[in-house]
């Protein structure tokens, strides 16, 4: 058989013509939403790491981001099209609308149905606004946000409400109410205050030369300061990795907080910003860092109009000279984020995803520089431990631990909250003693030690010390120190399905164990009977294949339910 010879020019005309496209391959780019897109963004610097600022920008303005929004912001920013759609559809507080789609309602109304708001009614308030509130307002469950102490939560547009009814959220949307009142309110420190009483004197002194940075070094050292953000490395022996690397050295704080009972970082931060920013200061004098930048979960709206504000005024009012530049970015909806080397991704500009490791974030983090990777809480205990002495910090705690931890507590108390406590007490001793007892008429049945994937214990274990390398023997650990405690009235097999449908949203779907083992183990344990064979079989996959702790975990909650509460799956 023959081939039939094309020849050459005819070849070279063909492919002249296809060189000679009108547009690029993809959307063609809508003149007047290539208009709205520029006015949004303004004088703005359209730089690769900051394209999810600039989602969030047309998400704020219009309440959706369109396909033709989306192709002008690739153009706009010479970026492909592709590339910005992967990263809005990967955060949940993004909402694309096709062509010929209908767009969201103009207001919406989020229910969180993390475990503290599901015992305290949140299906009920699903169930029940929608049809309330009426066609024009979008009712949505929505992963924890970061106030369980405050269960039931409703979040009407950017407006938290507390123990919400029916009838708060609907007076709410009525009231048209759109932004967090913490701002208005003024019940933090501001900086004024924070200066009035001493503060940022620590941080001339150290930029001055009246502190050494191998004494500050030393005194982190001696207090036993571990990262409070779950995972627990000793912060002192962090800052010397780091200071060791070939500058420049950037420095990314992790305030996503997005772990299930997970909410003292909020806290912390509507009462004494400046805390926190001095002691983050004085690590990035110790460490040399040239750059920080502040990663703030999505939900904490009034935080980051406080910190906005707040960060402002520091930089306008602090007599110092050298100070790192401090970039505050926003994130958008994922619990992955949370995860060290996801959070550098996001703050990137790109889908959180979780980095393979080694390479460390110390060696080679944010940009591609040594990075300094800290927890809000981490950085809030600088100022005190150096004032004070790290023995002083030492000196605390029970049971043979030392320091002091800050315990986020919701569920069955009387009074939840963030409670600074000793290291090392145990469960009864802070249900007692710091959260006035469980709820009259309940009993304590069972508890999670370190939020959604810290694993479940029963009230037989009261006494064990809640603190880092305490729980492993029993297959949980502490992480954050969320505190979620469940009643004679609630049972751990609901707990264990609330946390993996959790997991199962959340997964950010890089590696199958995850992505299809959080779906196949939530399904498994919907069933009125578990497959325990199967289950603990695809326990050990996830923990074994996984890359990053959501996958590693997720299980704990289900083998938590088998290996102590039996009598639930009989």
């Amino acid at each position: 058989m023959k081939h039939q010879v094309i020849p050459i020019a005819v070849l070279d005309a063909d492919l002249a013509r296809k060189r000679k496209r009108e547009a690029p391959k993809g959307r063609r780019v809508d003149a007047a939403a290539l208009q709205e897109v520029r006015l949004l963004l303004g004088e703005a610097s359209r730089q690769r790491d900051l394209l999810i600022e600039h989602l969030h920008k047309i998400q704020d303005q219009y309440g959706h981001l369109s396909t033709a929004h989306l192709a002008a912001l690739a153009q706009e920013m010479d970026l492909a099209q592709t590339e910005v759609y992967e990263v809005a559809s990967f955060y949940h507080h993004f909402d694309i609308i096709k062509e010929g789609d209908t767009a969201p309602a103009s207001l919406t109304v989020r229910v969180c149905d993390g475990l503290s708001c599901e015992m305290a009614g949140a299906r009920d308030l699903l169930a029940r606004l929608p049809a309330m509130l009426g066609k024009d307002v979008r009712v949505i469950a929505a992963p924890c946000v970061g106030r369980c102490e405050q269960a039931p939560v409703a979040v009407v547009g950017q407006n938290p409400i507390a123990l919400a009814t029916s009838e708060k959220v609907a007076a709410a949307v009525s009231a048209g109410e759109r932004a967090d009142p913490l701002r208005q309110q003024q019940t933090y420190i501001n900086y004024s205050a924070y200066r009035a009483a001493g503060g940022y004197k620590l941080l001339q002194d150290c930029m001055s030369g009246a502190h050494e940075v191998e004494s500050v070094i030393k005194t982190l050292e001696d207090s036993g300061l571990r990262g409070l953000g779950g995972a627990g490395f000793p912060a002192g022996r962090k800052w010397r990795i780091v200071r060791a690397e070939t500058g420049p050295r950037l420095m990314a704080v992790n305030i996503d907080e997005g772990e299930p009972g997970t909410f003292k970082d909020r806290v912390m931060l509507e009462s004494d910003p400046h805390r926190f920013l001095e002691g983050m200061l004085i690590a990035a004098w110790a460490v040399g860092i040239a750059s920080i930048y502040i990663y703030l979960r999505d939900e904490y709206h009034g935080c980051r109009e406080v910190l906005t504000e707040e960060l402002e005024t520091l930089r306008r009012e602090l007599p110092l000279t050298g100070l790192p530049e401090i970039h505050l970015r926003r994130g958008a909806g994922a619990y992955i984020c949370g995860e060290e080397s996801a959070m550098i991704e996001s703050i990137e500009g790109k889908r959180g995803i979780p980095r393979l490791r080694p390479p460390y974030v110390a060696q080679v983090g944010l940009f591609g520089r040594p990075t300094l990777e800290h927890n809000f809480e981490t950085l809030y205990w600088v100022r005190e431990l150096v004032e004070k002495g790290g023995a002083w910090f030492a000196s605390h705690g029970r049971n043979g631990r030392k320091g002091l931890r800050s315990f986020s507590v919701s569920g069955r108390v009387k009074k939840p909250g963030v409670k600074l406590a000793p290291a090392g007490i145990n469960l009864q001793q802070l249900i007692d003693e710091y959260c006035g007892g469980m709820l009259d008429g309940q009993q304590l049945y069972a508890y999670l030690p370190g939020g959604a994937s810290g694993g479940i214990l029963p009230a037989s274990l009261n006494s064990l010390p809640l603190d880092f390398d305490t729980l492993q023997a029993y297959g949980c650990f502490i992480g954050s120190a969320a505190v979620i405690v469940l009643s004679d009235q609630d049972k751990a097999v609901d707990a264990a399905r609330n946390m993996l449908n959790f997991f199962k949203h959340e997964s950010c779907g890089q590696c199958t164990p995850c992505r299809n083992g959080t779906a196949k183990a939530s399904a498994l344990i919907a069933k009125p009977h578990w497959d325990l064979e199967l289950l603990a079989d695809l326990s050990t996959v996830m923990r074994d294949a996984s890359i990053c702790g959501l996958g590693q975990a997720a299980p704990n909650p289900i083998d938590c339910v088998v290996k102590y509460f039996p009598h639930e799956l009989a």
